[in-house]
């Protein structure tokens, strides 16, 4: 049996160009045989778990994922019935209720500042970055801020609120180039400390809280890598809170990885490893959330710059590891690579996932909305 899946494994790689053992740098070296049958049949969980475990290396995995996701060797894998299960219980339960709105936090966020300080920009900015005229990471995450400010008119003496606000790269420089208030929710305890103290200074303050408790008025609100968390049960709701804060004549600047197709879960693999109770929205899905509620005033794909972003920062996580590994496995390790190249790999295949920024307004901007980029 085991020659029997090596061969299917063998064959459906073929499909993609890959090779076992090969010597193009997307082929797959294989360590252990038993990952024959984990790809077969666990797909994407169990590929992922393997190249934790050290069963296989590719000298580039991120071109290795782009090569079987474009050639679309996710949808020709037989999952066993507990992945069936799992992906079943996403449309039968609400995973992203308000008891369980801390997970992600906790999973992740709360993983160690010093790995997220040795990983991303200076401004510790964890979204897509904006690479238009940019020679470095720096620049186009201050690109990006910069390009958020500039959609939403950002005007001096302004309250602006940031749902999901990191560390608050983004009120941090909101504040300092455009003298407006910020108030920051997130989810990880990790975050508002660290936050806290970057914004010394500066007028922000960073709390620590769901979404679903806001009740005041701003004139801007943003969300910028925050709406992945919150699940398409929840979306209207989501909307309905940032309506409810937005004064009449305010804009909501939403950025978010979007999907081309409408799903109920991520990946297997990153749900359970990565962003626990995670989902990409579809133009779908958010635009029946945001029907009735919002005008969609400008709606801007910058997809094609994550593949740079997720590969500037594994060099940064991989130039760095040795700083920070006393306080990580090496499993981890491969874990958080994989995590980084794999994404970039997503990214570039046929441009199966987005990042969309989607400028909306409570009831239409008199005029018209000129759009910003």
């Amino acid at each position: 049996m085991k020659n029997n899946y090596k061969t299917i494994t063998k064959d459906i790689l073929a499909l993609a160009g890959v090779e076992i053992n090969g010597n193009n740098p997307w082929d797959v070296r294989v360590h252990n045989d038993e990952f024959y049958k984990r790809a077969i049949t666990e797909g994407e969980l169990g590929i992922g778990e393997a190249y934790m475990d050290g069963w296989w290396d590719a000298e580039k995995v991120d071109e290795f994922i782009c090569k079987i996701l474009k050639a679309q060797l996710d949808e020709k894998i037989q999952r066993k019935l507990s992945i069936l299960f799992r992906l079943l219980s996403a449309k039968l339960f609400n995973l992203q209720s308000k008891r369980r709105a801390f997970i992600v936090g906790e999973k992740h966020y709360d993983l160690g500042n010093d790995l997220f300080q040795n990983m991303l920009d200076k401004r510790m900015n964890y979204s897509c970055a904006y690479w238009k005229d940019a020679n470095s990471l720096d620049e186009a995450q201050e690109n990006k801020l910069e390009l958020i400010c500039r959609k939403i008119y950002l005007k001096p003496g302004m309250g602006v609120l940031d749902i999901g606000c990191g560390w608050s790269a983004f009120g941090k420089y909101a504040a300092e180039k455009y003298n407006v208030k910020v108030a920051g929710v997130t989810v990880s305890k990790e975050q508002v400390t660290l936050g806290r103290k970057l914004c010394q200074g500066f007028p922000v303050d960073i709390r620590l809280m769901d979404y679903r408790d806001l009740n005041e008025k701003y004139d801007r609100i943003v969300s910028v890598g925050m709406i992945e968390h919150v699940g398409y049960k929840n979306y209207k709701t989501f909307f309905e809170i940032a309506h409810k804060c937005l004064n009449d004549d305010g804009l909501f600047l939403l950025h978010t990885i979007g999907t081309n197709t409408s799903e109920d879960i991520l990946d297997l693999w990153s749900e359970k490893y990565i962003f626990p109770n995670g989902m990409l929205p579809s133009i779908v899905q958010l635009g029946k959330a945001i029907e009735n509620i919002f005008v969609m005033e400008d709606w801007h794909n910058l997809g094609t710059d994550y593949d740079k972003t997720l590969m500037a920062w594994y060099i940064n996580f991989d130039k760095n590891w040795d700083k920070i590994k006393s306080n990580y496995s090496e499993r981890f390790y491969r874990m958080w690579k994989y995590f980084l190249l794999s994404s970039a790999g997503s990214f570039r295949s046929r441009r199966r996932n987005q990042v969309w920024q989607i400028v909306l307004s409570k009831k239409g901007i008199s005029g018209g909305y000129n759009s910003v980029r």
